[in-house]
């Protein structure tokens, strides 16, 4: 096995890092702060749901991954779905749930060490929203947890934070700027990032890449 990571990242404009006038984001500062010899590829994409995720995901994804290398997912959406529009949320939070174990339940398949970001809050979506989406949350931390995934808390600490906040009223209500993106990939680094890119998934029950990939 090479020690080369081949790293995917999907989602939402969270993930592409919209509103980040270096265009950076949060995937490109945590990938500056982490040693290694990977190739990453940012594939998120804006108003991207959990629906949308899944529809596209593993088109793109194996187009990415090689025979030989260690192959990883990082997986973060539910802002979007969460948002209310016509009266009711873009997608039920039980389907968003589905909509994850339907990833990881394919990660494993594939041999692709996966990892969830969790949803950032969309500021001038204001409380309901952030009650769903913390709710939301909740539910896929438990649901990574039964699968041995690390999971990575965001959404309460980026709504309690004064840079995340005042960037994203600032800007378009919902993105920060660079200051935010950096809160937010100071939370991931100082999680559980370096131990799974050193280790991946602690269970034992994402693998390394193996014939399944291609």
């Amino acid at each position: 096995m090479s020690s080369h990571i081949r790293m995917c990242f999907v989602g939402d404009s969270f993930v592409q890092g919209i509103g980040d006038p270096e265009y950076r984001g949060w995937v490109g500062r945590v990938l500056q702060a982490t040693d290694g010899d990977i190739t990453a590829f940012n594939l998120g994409i804006r108003r991207n749901t959990s629906e949308d995720v899944l529809r596209h995901c593993w088109q793109e994804i194996r187009h990415r991954t090689l025979l030989g290398v260690d192959n990883r997912l990082v997986i973060s959406f539910g802002s979007n779905d969460t948002i209310e529009e016509d009266g009711k949320v873009r997608v039920d939070p039980v389907r968003c749930l589905e909509n994850l174990a339907m990833i990881l339940d394919e990660s494993r398949r594939q041999a692709i060490a996966p990892m969830v970001v969790g949803p950032p809050p969309v500021i001038d979506a204001g409380e309901q929203h952030l009650r769903r989406i913390t709710e939301l949350a909740g539910k896929m931390a438990a649901l990574c947890q039964s699968r041995g995934v690390p999971f990575i808390a965001t959404t309460r600490d980026l709504a309690n934070d004064p840079t995340w906040t005042q960037e994203a009223i600032a800007g378009d209500g919902g993105h920060p700027g660079s200051g935010g993106y950096q809160k937010l990939a100071d939370i991931i680094l100082g999680s559980q990032w370096h131990e799974w890119i050193a280790h991946g998934s602690p269970s034992g029950l994402y693998g390394h890449c193996g014939s399944a990939c291609s």
